[in-house]
């Protein structure tokens, strides 16, 4: 037995991979000095690589999606949907309202908050679908497709993204025995060499991508707890204030991270449901509570009738720049959260089916956000429509929207309360978002130790606060995006190599079954001979 005492150097990094703990942060520590010693030259870069991704490769992100999203649908409804993520006798860990919450707050809570209402009021001033279909701008029917468009951005294709990426991990770590990691989806193909420089790569990548995918929802949802504090209390609107946000919420994040799942997560993603449905109740009630839920059916019909051809659908015009500025961005976005999310999906999807996770997983998460845009889209589409003018604050200043909305119902009591609720939603959803992502990076940095060192949580906690910010300074929300973008392009490729190891893993463990099956049944067979 060797009682030997740890070195300064193992105390430091025991519980983690020294490599991928050092490589990650020099990654981090190299982008945020340039960030910050060449603020414009490095916003140039950013917003220069999103335009070339734009007008390049628009096409590649509308293909890889959509391929994603069969494929996606394809395990659900396969032979293989039987499977159970763990020991064929497990059970779920979670209760489906848990689940649901938990997977809910972690995806896509503090972007609907920021979108849900600017996002419609602003294609309700022209699209490419308006222009296809002959619509005017502002009428009844913009309206309608305006909705359209913002639920095929939020609906099942991004969400097959989130669904297959917590299926593949889950398979392999809780099935196959593989660490929680997303080098554990490529060992059909690369085998043992995932644990050498190969696998290190593929999670340094799967880090990187997390790490500006929540940079960007956290510099979205500060700029709007910010425009909330000064509708409030007349706080100043400013990249300062900003910051000190940033810092105070990732706090808090931290805080939640270290206490862990079943605590802290757990905890704030059932109190962010709860606390949303106050404001959706307040929004139905006093807002066109007829209209709105008329509105529902027919824009989940409407949705249902036009999203395989709105997948599919690629702008031919090169000076048009509608499509790089909205699908491709959600794409984008969607894409660098594949590993952070499907990594938190994973890790509470223990014990259920394969087919429990995607097609209960899409139906509930999907319908859940459509009810979401309906109600605060819907609201903000029908004031517009009856002469409050949400679009000219939705082109002044997109964070005050929701407060803009709010007041327009005109329940004059309720306002204040309510935007301060609103305000506490945005803080509330933003910490559940960034203490999954700081859980997720400590988990990959251990390599899939489901509860990593806490100094590490800490660390990366306010690490990722610190990015956020740096991003923020970088060039406001056009950096946000452009990180974004950038992120995501070698994450696809990754993503397009796991759909062919899921595949051929399905493939290899039915046939080992039918083979043990055989082997059972000559057993059998001679025994009763004998």
């Amino acid at each position: 037995m060797n009682d030997r005492p740890l070195t300064l150097y193992e105390r430091i990094f025991v519980g983690v991979n020294p490599t991928m703990a050092i490589a990650s942060f020099m990654m981090v520590l190299i982008f945020v000095v340039f960030t910050v010693t060449n603020t414009e030259l490095a916003n140039s870069i950013y917003t220069g690589t999103k335009a070339w991704i734009e007008g390049s490769l628009g096409w590649y992100y509308v293909t890889v999606v959509g391929a994603v999203l069969f494929f996606t649908l394809w395990v659900g409804l396969s032979r293989f949907g039987h499977l159970r993520l763990g020991r064929d006798d497990e059970r779920p860990e979670f209760s489906n309202f848990a689940w649901f919450a938990m997977l809910f707050s972690a995806a896509v809570g503090t972007g609907l908050l920021f979108w849900s209402i600017a996002e419609p009021l602003m294609h309700m001033q022209g699209n490419p679908f308006m222009s296809m279909a002959g619509v005017d701008p502002g009428s009844p029917e913009s309206a309608q497709i305006a909705l359209r468009i913002t639920m095929f951005h939020w609906g099942l294709h991004g969400w097959c993204i989130y669904i297959l990426m917590g299926v593949v991990l889950a398979y392999f770590s809780y099935r196959q025995g593989l660490p929680l990691t997303i080098r554990s989806a490529l060992y059909p193909v690369l085998g043992e060499r995932i644990y050498g420089p190969l696998g290190h790569a593929v999670d340094l990548l799967a880090i990187f991508s997390t790490l500006f995918g929540t940079a960007t929802t956290l510099g979205l949802g500060v700029s709007q707890m910010n425009a909330g504090l000064s509708y409030l209390f007349g706080w100043e609107i400013s990249t300062a204030n900003q910051l000190l946000l940033i810092a105070g919420t990732s706090l808090i994040a931290t805080f939640s991270a270290v206490s862990g799942v079943r605590r802290g997560i757990l905890w704030l993603s059932k109190w962010n449901i709860r606390v949303s449905a106050i404001l959706f109740m307040f929004l139905l009630i006093a807002g066109p509570t007829v209209f709105l839920l008329g509105l529902y059916a027919t824009s989940v019909g409407d949705y249902m009738a036009n999203f395989i051809p709105m997948g599919l659908w690629t702008d031919s015009n090169p000076e048009q720049q509608w499509q790089g500025w909205w699908t491709i961005f959600y794409w984008g976005w969607w894409l660098s959260w594949g590993p952070f999310v499907g990594m938190f999906i994973a890790r509470i999807s223990r014990g259920r089916t394969v087919r429990q996770v995607v097609i209960g997983g899409m139906l509930v998460s999907t319908l859940g956000a459509f009810l979401w845009i309906v109600i605060m889209g819907g609201t903000g589409v029908y004031l517009q429509l009856n002469g409050t003018d949400l679009s000219s604050v939705a082109n002044s200043d997109l964070t005050m929207v929701l407060y803009k909305t709010i007041e327009g119902l005109n329940v004059h009591w309720a306002t204040l309360p309510m935007a301060a609720l609103a305000t506490l939603m945005i803080v509330s959803w933003f910490v559940t978002s960034a203490d999954s992502a700081t859980l997720v990076i400590c988990t990959i940095l251990s390599t899939g130790n489901q509860e990593p060192p806490v100094r590490f949580r800490m660390i990366w906690g306010l690490g990722l606060g610190a990015l956020a910010g740096v991003l923020l300074l970088a060039g406001g929300l056009q950096g946000l995006q452009a990180a974004t973008i950038a992120a995501a392009l070698p994450f696809s490729l990754v993503l397009l190599m796991i759909c062919y190891c899921l595949y051929k893993a399905f493939h290899q463990e039915e046939l080992m079954l039918e083979t043990a099956s055989i082997v059972n049944g000559d057993q059998l067979s001679l025994r009763n001979s004998i």
